[in-house]
């Protein structure tokens, strides 16, 4: 049982699920409060999607532009090599898809040259464009699908989430797993290595038997590693409780109730012309010689597996997994067909993995991840990658959504890199969601910028008598210590300068004091009330410091209404014209968003 819980009125969100899945696994509980970022609203929304101006859904279009501009970056050497062929990228919030825009190309080279490591082009006849609508092998997107027909069966009572696996599949149990539970499938923390490959074992049952035999590399729930071999296990649960294919569960319980007509396992032939390449698979970068694969699932594993499987397989385009997206930010339902319900969304957002910082995993999801979230990241947003490229990231605090889906495996794996694509376009969503000042038209905003120091620097004060106090209004969303904000004061000049403590209050909570003086991570994306206790001096300055390192960035920080008083009168006020236009400002601008 994981450490550090997170506490929801009294209990925490891990023993309300516990609670919940006792006595057969049946989901007892009613939805319950998350604070500001909950994953579903106490009533039921019945949100579905069309598309409309980024007004419609409160977006800021001038950086839904910049999404698909940098977008477009990647399409070239990125560094050396295009990260990906083309891509379809859609983004929305609410009911409203405010960007679905088609970028490169579905299908532009034929084969790989190892020798020059070039792609060899289809004539430019052959060559087909991305298109709104084209389809995507989703890799380990996939693994969203096996998860949330898991949690529906939880919800029924047929799977208990704290169940061995072993009490389902008795021979699962061999090799040390026997107290493997369905929780640590979804969770990645069984103890199972990375990957196996599956596809050299000849028969179907030869490959269940090696997931029977494998060993832990850990014992179960004492470390996260992600792994394959889990959804391809709790795949052989789900089709041995139900009695029915992984494919037809996915039709019967998602897709058909949903409309996902784009969505499925092993599509038709005549979709081929609508589905993005991949690679050109051969040895030694694949494990399988199998030249271009288009059309047909990429991942060895899944295809030796007939391309149906736990993990891998499922292939859809960025509207319909955008629908998917809409049904859990409206806590299970789409229009009139409801595939969860809302409590069970729940668990699927709640982090379960407390006990393994930086790991945090929902049952199926990964939340807070920042390396390909960006700035869309929060404790409760959800998503997940798959490696030919793919992506899906929920925002349950701003409700926004974002697909992000490219072919960059095309044509081989090796030209891609990281995921810094995917943290570029949630970085243009997230900032496309406006923070509205505190007060006025305007606040200061420290921009998003990596590897960067922004500093906002009021005058020089006289608190010589004592007693003097900065007041504010203080948002920030950052990388967790990582990505910081300091109130600092100098006395001499500038020549050397101290963090001042403060404490800082949201509306309906208890004041935080901040002894350090700084804040990062996650402030629920509200305006907090900050109170300084100031030094006495002749010329005291003050400034805000906001620095970030190389890699990601949260949403930013902004400052608002200052104002510097003691018992002797105002010192300082950013209301008055003529104080405001002495405060000295690097990095940092007046955002009226």
């Amino acid at each position: 049982m994981a450490t550090g819980e997170q506490h929801t009125g009294g209990l925490t969100r891990r023993q309300l699920g516990a609670g919940a899945l006792a006595l057969g696994g049946a989901l007892t509980i009613g939805p319950f409060a998350a604070g500001p970022a909950a994953a579903v609203a106490p009533g039921v929304r019945r949100t579905t999607l069309r598309h409309g101006p980024a007004e419609r859904a409160g977006l800021l279009p001038e950086h839904l532009r910049r999404l698909v501009t940098d977008a477009e970056a990647f399409l070239g050497p990125s560094p050396r090599h295009p990260w990906y062929a083309g891509a379809v990228l859609l983004a929305g919030r609410g009911g409203t898809v405010a960007l679905h825009e088609p970028i490169g190309m579905a299908v532009r080279y034929r084969a790989y040259d190892e020798t020059t490591d070039t792609g060899v082009e289809f004539p430019a006849a052959e060559q087909i464009p991305m298109t709104r609508g084209t389809v995507f092998d989703l890799a380990s997107v996939s693994k969203l699908f096996t998860s949330l027909l898991a949690v529906q069966q939880i919800e029924r009572g047929r799977l208990d989430l704290e169940a061995a696996v072993a009490s389902y599949l008795p021979e699962f149990g061999r090799a040390g797993k026997q107290e493997v539970t369905i929780r640590q499938l979804l969770t990645h923390t069984s103890g199972f290595r990375a990957w196996v490959p599956l596809y050299t074992s000849p028969t179907y049952e030869e490959k269940v038997r090696r997931i029977y035999d494998e060993a832990p590399v850990s014992p179960p729930g004492t470390a996260y590693l992600y792994s394959d071999l889990n959804l391809i296990s709790l795949q052989l649960v789900l089709e041995h409780l139900t009695g029915r294919a992984l494919d037809t569960l996915l039709r019967e319980e998602i897709t058909g109730p949903l409309g996902l007509r784009r969505t499925r396992y092993n599509p038709p032939a005549s979709w081929r012309p609508s589905i993005a390449a991949t690679e050109d698979a051969r040895a030694p970068w694949s494990g399988l010689d199998r030249g271009l694969v288009w059309g047909e699932v990429h991942d060895e594993n899944a295809f030796s597996l007939g391309g149906v499987a736990g993990h891998a397989g499922v292939f859809s385009d960025a509207w319909d997994l955008a629908v998917l997206g809409r049904t859990l930010l409206n806590g299970g339902r789409y229009g009139r067909a409801r595939v969860l319900r809302p409590e069970s969304v729940e668990l699927m957002f709640t982090d379960f993995n407390t006990a393994f910082p930086g790991d945090e995993h929902g049952l199926g999801f990964e939340l807070y991840q920042h390396w390909y979230m960006g700035a869309m990241a929060t404790p409760r947003t959800a998503g997940h990658t798959g490696f030919t490229g793919t992506s899906l990231v929920l925002d349950p605090t701003t409700d926004s959504f974002l697909v992000v889906l490219g072919n960059s495996v095309h044509p081989v794996r090796t030209w891609r890199s990281g995921s810094a694509p995917r943290v570029a376009a949630a970085n243009d969503l997230a900032r496309a969601v406006p923070v509205r000042p505190a007060r006025g038209r305007t606040a200061w905003f420290s921009g998003m910028a990596s590897a960067a120091t922004a500093t906002l620097t009021l005058p020089a004060l006289d608190t010589s008598a004592g007693g003097a106090q900065l007041r504010c209004a203080l948002w920030w969303d950052t990388e967790p210590g990582a990505d910081a904000l300091v109130l600092e004061a100098t006395g001499d000049g500038g020549a050397t300068w101290q963090p001042v403590p403060f404490t800082a209050s949201r509306p309906g909570a208890a004041p935080q004091e901040r002894p350090a003086g700084s804040v990062s991570g996650f402030s629920g994306r509200l305006w907090h009330r900050l109170t300084a206790a100031l030094p006495a001096a002749r010329g005291l300055a003050l400034r805000w410091r906001y620095t970030t390192d190389r890699l990601y960035v949260g949403r930013g920080a902004y400052v608002d209404a200052l104002r510097a008083e003691s018992a002797d009168g105002v010192l300082f006020d950013e209301a008055r014209r003529a104080d405001a236009a002495r405060i000295e400002a690097v990095g940092w601008t007046r955002s009226a968003d």
